[in-house]
């Protein structure tokens, strides 16, 4: 597996998370539950636009995984 391919994945797996703490914040009674999943769903769209960004750049550097 190429380093873009496990970076992809790993972007994947990050929104997956993402999308589970939007759920829980959502679904949480307890206010303070509610703005600690907040919280953390914001901390991890900054990980997922950092990640894409990082990807951009290594197919940059190895055109060979352009379109992949």
């Amino acid at each position: 597996m190429t380093v873009v391919s496990q970076v992809k994945q790993s972007l994947a797996s990050l929104k997956s998370i993402h999308a589970g703490l939007q759920e829980l914040a959502l679904i949480s009674q307890d206010e303070q539950a509610q703005r600690t999943f907040h919280e953390a769903m914001m901390m991890t769209e900054e990980i997922i636009a950092d990640i894409k960004k990082r990807i951009g750049k290594l197919e940059w550097e190895e055109p060979q995984y352009h379109g992949k």
